[in-house]
């Protein structure tokens, strides 16, 4: 039975950054992964549906493309194209991860592993495809897993998750997604901009629970114009095939749809693979963890959604790259939760990071907003054509950003600048001091603050 420095368990961003940066570090790793390298997030999740997401996008542009003065015919979009190139994607990426092992001296292993003990001086063993192994500290990012609520009907009637959605053979003419999270608003803007019927029902008064609630709203608005309907505040009572009840105030009627796409969460992987054998402590469903990623017994790590702090995958990569640091004895900082980002991958785009208005009253903490229209910036003018847009800078009493909130493109890769100012604890005059290229949409956080 070999021993190792690092066993690590699930594939996914927090588990193969922990197993590059371990054996990186000259630890002797093994990492076990029951699916595919690059877990949910690459197979099934994050990737292949922001690949999708931007052929829709370039569909978009191409049908609109009269905007810009340029004249396209017939544009068309080929679903199994779009879903083959997504797969080409997906097969590129994955081939990456497993040259980094490679590359790192990681033993890669497939297949199903379950921890089966942990003796007096710490070390865990590990069962895997009938062989044993041992390690001196244990890694675990098992990631999350859909939740599927008990609505009567539902397992009778064939429903996407976003695991079948994103391997679709044939576009749907109508669809009914239950949630409007951020998983169910992306796949929205996916099959609206393919020309699907889709009808959202969300059981909160909003979309995007967490987000800034008035770009939600203006989001919201924006696909309602492109023929989106939402039915906020209703609840979904039942399934019958392809039609789906649902209730607001005693009301209940009934919507039809081709397919039925469930996206209700996410939940910790806490079963399974024989967590119960270590007695961990848990929190929030999953597992309970110091600032260094450490669970209860201090050679047992756990990173990613699995603690169930921040179901996002840049959150499980900083998670790992912190547990790893602590693993090799570095003087490094905690795990700082201050400034994740928070991205929705629609057409147009909405990014937040920090506090949110509805956060900090719900705190009772005094704040002030600084809020200007997208169209400030002439480079957002020049490529949103009619596009509409909002920014959103919060700050404390003493004019420290303490929250940044944008809807319009290109939202995702602008949040990581107010992100940076958020995290470095900068004053508003702080940001608006440093010099932004000219023309660039993130000009509009400099004048936000002017």
């Amino acid at each position: 039975m070999i021993t190792y420095d690092v066993a690590i368990i699930g594939g996914g961003p927090a588990g193969y950054t922990a197993a590059e940066r371990a054996g990186a570090a000259g630890l002797s790793t093994v990492l076990f992964e029951k699916n595919a390298l690059g877990g949910v997030c690459l197979n099934e999740g994050c990737i292949p549906a922001k690949t999708l997401l931007y052929s829709a996008k370039v569909f978009d542009t191409a049908k609109h493309a009269s905007r810009y003065a340029v004249g396209v015919e017939n544009v068309s979009a080929d679903l199994p194209k779009i879903i083959a190139r997504k797969n080409k994607v997906v097969k590129k990426l994955v081939a990456g991860i497993r040259m980094k092992m490679k590359e790192h001296n990681v033993t890669a292993i497939e297949g199903t592993a379950e921890i089966t003990g942990r003796a007096q001086d710490g070390t865990v063993a590990i069962a895997c495809a009938g062989e044993s192994y041992e390690a001196r500290r244990l890694v675990i990012c098992t990631g999350s897993e859909a939740i599927i609520p008990p609505i009567p009907g539902l397992d009778a009637a064939g429903y996407w998750t976003s695991r079948e959605a994103l391997q679709a053979k044939e576009l749907p003419a109508s669809l009914v997604i239950i949630g409007g999270g951020v998983i169910g608003m992306e796949f929205a803007s996916f099959f609206n901009s393919l020309g699907t019927k889709v009808q959202v029902v969300e059981a909160l008064d909003e979309i995007l629970t967490g987000m800034d609630g008035e770009l939600a709203a203006q989001l919201r608005a924006e696909y309602a114009r492109k023929g989106v309907t939402f039915y906020t505040g209703h609840r979904v009572t039942a399934v019958n095939g392809t039609e789906v009840s649902v209730e607001k105030d005693g009301e209940t009627f009934s919507l039809r749809g081709e397919k039925i796409l469930l996206s209700t969460g996410r939940r910790p992987v806490t079963r399974g693979f024989g967590l119960e054998t270590l007695a961990i402590e848990r929190l929030r469903g999953g597992i309970k963890v110091n600032g260094y990623m450490q669970t209860s017994l201090p050679n047992v790590y756990a990173c990613g959604d699995v603690t169930g702090r921040s179901l996002l995958a840049h959150t499980a990569v900083c998670e790992a790259e912190t547990a790893v640091r602590h693993i090799t004895g570095q003087d490094a900082p905690e795990m700082s939760y201050k400034a994740i980002p928070g991205v929705v991958y629609t057409n147009p785009e909405l990014a937040g990071v920090g506090a949110t208005e509805e956060q900090l009253r719900a705190g009772g903490k005094a704040f002030s907003v600084r809020k200007i229209p997208m169209a400030f910036s002439g480079r957002f003018v020049a490529e949103n054509e009619l596009g509409n847009g909002t920014c959103k800078i919060i700050l404390s009493e003493d004019d420290t950003i303490i929250g940044a909130h944008l809807l319009g493109n290109p939202a995702s890769e602008l949040i990581v600048i107010a992100g940076i100012a958020i995290e470095k604890g900068l004053k508003a005059h702080e940001l608006a001091s440093f010099v932004f290229p000219h023309p660039t949409a993130g000009e509009i956080l400099k004048e936000a603050l002017a």
